[in-house]
């Protein structure tokens, strides 16, 4: 899953279209974020990494019992 690398307080008006890599170009009309905005998004983002995480170390585990 593509997440943000960077969460900015607010968007950029160059660079990519995806709006998927943080680069903050994706079609919006908001230029800001409130820093409860920020902190969601960020937590959000903590919770996707730990899911990550847990599927890396589960890979690692599975490659040692090999």
């Amino acid at each position: 899953m593509c997440q943000p690398r960077e969460i900015p307080r607010y968007t950029g008006m160059s660079g990519c279209t995806c709006g998927c890599c943080g680069c903050g170009c994706s079609p919006s009309f908001r230029s800001f974020f409130s820093a409860k905005e920020e902190q969601e998004r960020l937590e959000s983002y903590r919770d996707q990494l730990k899911k990550e995480l847990a599927v890396v170390v589960e890979c690692i585990e599975e490659l040692k019992n090999k």
